[in-house]
């Protein structure tokens, strides 16, 4: 390893900052400028660092090099809450009336954050390389109004925004060749940030009979702040090239279990039973699953610098089954008509998330300009099944059965490349019946329920669109090779 290299290294270490990497909620689209610019379809034929989120095998043919890409995920949700009323007869509490109302649409966007890929790669030794990066997924950090035409919006309950979520995954990587038919891969990652939700909580007791059960002036405007997390894992790889026109490739990616320690904040509600009551602590903790994932694929070369590739995937979301948040020592003081003081009671969020397939295919052309002029030519598409089923779709995190488009342009100049990606990610519209919703108000008093009332039923519809542009350099090929050379040549 030459000296460039190792300064390299170290300036790639300490730039290596998580609050750079923004993320939170669902991967929305698959990730990397190049990478998706294939329809997400690189398990067999990843050969850049780009290989460290699709199949860590592919880092060997990374050799010495860097690698920089960011992308803007465009995404925007409409939502159309419908739901059922019940009147009750105060005296007896049996149903006299029931009818469905449908509310105003909503509208969530995500702001202008760029999801960065970071990584270097250094070849140790003639089968042997090295990686180091930072990467973030895909996903939306979406926002909703908490008011539409001076009215509390709809979606409020569910969420109203994830804006100051920060999280990114770091992680060091080996490969090995043990000779041209076979790479292996291996790396350790962790998961780290922050995960921040704003929300409303329904404060009125349906026991009760002085309030409606989302009366507006009984909402709780609560933010729950996740973090620091560190969650460690893991991933495998493996590629096989029987044949010159012929590779394969395979890779695991374990799961991350977060268990963190969190911040929850309430702002009471404005309701005169509330005019004297305070909060005490804000200290809780949350536990969530995130999945497990494991790709396969195939690629083909036909011609020379034509690559065609087809991939499936497997991810394991039915691991995912609840947020659980636990306050420590959170406490209601001085509510009318309850103990002083009232202990706020564990939240759980249901999730019951269910196991997501997909099928991608992509590939790239590259034309040679000149003898050091390459330009490629790339375009996929893929198909993934939601992983939530239609009962516990919120807007708290917006998943449904998606098709993805993707166009991409590169320019490879010597040890340079520069690349560039546009994808459309359209979204299957979801009509959640108001009879099958199943996530529940969350609520800071306790009370008894003789249903569940629910606040995620009607029409969901998502889309998408992915701006990037990435630069990778291979000291491989540039002039400190060059330099290499020349010294091995003199000895």
């Amino acid at each position: 390893m030459t000296a460039r290299n190792i300064a390299t290294l170290a300036l790639l270490v300490g730039t290596m900052l998580p609050a750079q990497a923004s993320a939170a909620g669902l991967y929305f689209s698959e990730r990397g400028v190049r990478p998706l610019a294939r329809g997400g379809a690189f398990t067999a034929g990843a050969n850049d660092l780009g290989a460290i989120w699709y199949n860590p095998a592919g880092i060997y043919d990374a050799g010495s090099s860097f690698l920089f890409d960011a992308s803007w995920l465009n995404f925007t949700t409409d939502y159309t809450r419908r739901a059922n009323l019940v009147q009750r007869d105060p005296n007896t509490g049996q149903v006299v009336a029931e009818f469905e109302q449908t509310f105003v649409t909503v509208e969530g966007e995500s702001p202008v954050v760029p999801i960065p890929t970071l990584a270097g790669s250094f070849k140790v030794h003639d089968d042997w390389v090295i990686a180091l990066g930072l990467e973030a997924p895909y996903s939306a950090i979406t926002s909703y109004p908490e008011e539409v035409g001076g009215a509390p919006a709809p979606s409020r309950y569910s969420l109203i925004t994830l804006e100051g979520s920060a999280l990114g995954i770091v992680g060091a990587w080996v490969a090995y060749a043990p000779n041209d038919m076979w790479r292996f891969g291996i790396g350790m990652n962790a998961l780290i940030g922050r995960f921040v939700a704003t929300t409303m909580f329904g404060s009125c007791v349906p026991d009760r009979f002085f309030c409606a059960q989302e009366q507006p002036d009984f909402d709780s405007l609560a933010q729950i702040d996740v973090g620091p997390i560190f969650a460690p894992s893991g991933n495998v790889g493996v590629q096989f090239i029987p044949h010159p026109q012929w590779q394969a490739g395979m890779a695991f990616q374990a799961p991350m279990v977060i268990r963190a320690p969190a911040t929850l904040k309430v702002q009471l509600p404005t309701s005169p039973a509330f005019q004297t009551a305070r909060v005490q602590g804000q200290d809780a903790s949350v536990g969530f699953e995130l999945p497990w994932s494991l790709r396969w694929g195939l690629q083909y070369e036909p011609i020379e610098q034509l690559f065609v590739e087809v991939d499936g995937s497997w991810e394991g979301w039915s691991i995912h089954d609840s947020i659980d948040i636990a306050p420590q020592g959170v406490a209601l003081a001085n509510v009318a008509g309850f103990p002083n003081p009232t202990v706020m009671p564990a939240q759980s969020i249901p999730r019951n998330f269910q196991d997501s397939l997909s099928i991608r295919l992509g590939g790239e052309y590259g034309l040679d300009v000149t003898d050091e002029l390459t330009v490629w030519f790339r375009g996929g598409l893929s198909y993934e099944s939601s992983a939530i089923p239609d009962e516990y779709l919120s807007v708290l995190t917006v998943d449904v059965n998606k098709l993805t488009t993707g166009l991409g342009l590169g320019v490879a100049v010597e040890a340079w490349r520069f690349d560039l990606v546009y994808a459309h990610v359209f979204g299957q519209d979801v009509d959640v019946d108001p009879a099958d919703a199943a996530i529940p108000l969350l609520a800071p008093l306790e009370a008894n329920v003789p249903e569940p009332h629910t606040v995620n039923g009607g029409l969901y519809s998502a889309r998408a669109n992915v701006f990037g542009l990435g630069l990778r350099y291979d000291f491989d090929e540039g002039p400190a090779a060059e330099h290499d050379d020349e010294t091995d040549e003199d000895n």
